[in-house]
């Protein structure tokens, strides 16, 4: 179940946490896999990692603030790694503060590369799944575009932006034979959080009913999942992978 095998994939963000578990897992279940994102010396880890355990993967340098050059950029992708199956618009930064002291350069920055990003993305790729009547979105969101947090308005408003996106082009899509759907994570095991206090790991904990943060693999198994045949009949809907944070 739940194989890819003769797929291609493109993950954004694809150098480290989230993006890179994602990656893997997919060339795991058997994709041919675009890895892309702004570092390539962190993209070239990442690739030697999956073709250390017989895995396909070819490393894009894309900068997702430039949505201006992705067209130009994806035409760089050599045969066999240009036909993208499925597209995960992992890619995402943060820019936090108040609003009252947010500057427009912090709120502009991070819609720019969050949502603007991902719309220049799938606008390019979606025009061959279009002609190969297949294909699957799935776009990275966050509990934090469901029910919002201080000193995160910009990054709550990309992040729910991406839902509205993605309902939007399900319902484009669907007479193609195209799935678009979103996995919103809750509180992830990253090197930011490793480096939070105790005491508000321990803040964190107690709101999550499973009492534990969640680990990048257990994004990409849920992402896995919306790119399979398995979940051809599902679409335009948000799957919420939080630990119970958002219920």
């Amino acid at each position: 179940m739940f194989r890819l095998d003769g797929k291609t994939a493109l993950v954004t963000g694809a150098s480290q946490g989230i993006g890179e578990a994602i990656a893997q897992r997919l060339a795991e279940r058997g994709a041919k896999v675009v890895l892309a994102a702004r570092n390539a010396d962190k993209l070239e880890r990442v690739r030697e990692g999956i073709l250390a355990v017989g895995g396909s993967v070819h490393a894009l340098v894309l900068d997702l603030s430039r949505p201006e050059e992705i067209g130009e950029r994806l035409k760089d992708l050599p045969q066999g790694f240009d036909a993208i199956d499925v597209l995960v618009n992992n890619a995402g930064i943060t820019g936090d503060n108040l609003l009252a002291r947010m500057s427009l350069e912090q709120w502009r920055t991070v819609l720019d590369t969050n949502l603007t990003g991902a719309f220049a993305v799938t606008r390019e790729v979606v025009r061959g799944m279009m002609r190969r009547r297949w294909g699957r979105i799935v776009t990275i969101s966050s509990v934090i575009g469901l029910m919002g947090n201080a000193g995160q308005a910009n990054y709550a408003a990309a992040k729910a932006g991406l839902i509205g996106f993605s309902k939007s082009l399900a319902r484009e899509l669907a007479s193609r034979n195209i799935t678009a759907n979103v996995v919103a994570p809750g509180f992830i095991e990253t090197a930011m959080t490793e480096a939070l206090p105790e005491a508000t790991r321990a803040e964190m904990f107690d709101r999550i009913p499973l009492r534990r943060l969640g680990r990048p693999e257990d994004i990409a198994s849920a992402v896995v999942y919306l790119a399979s045949d398995e979940a051809g009949y599902v679409t335009g809907q948000v799957l919420n992978v939080s630990g119970g944070l958002y219920i």
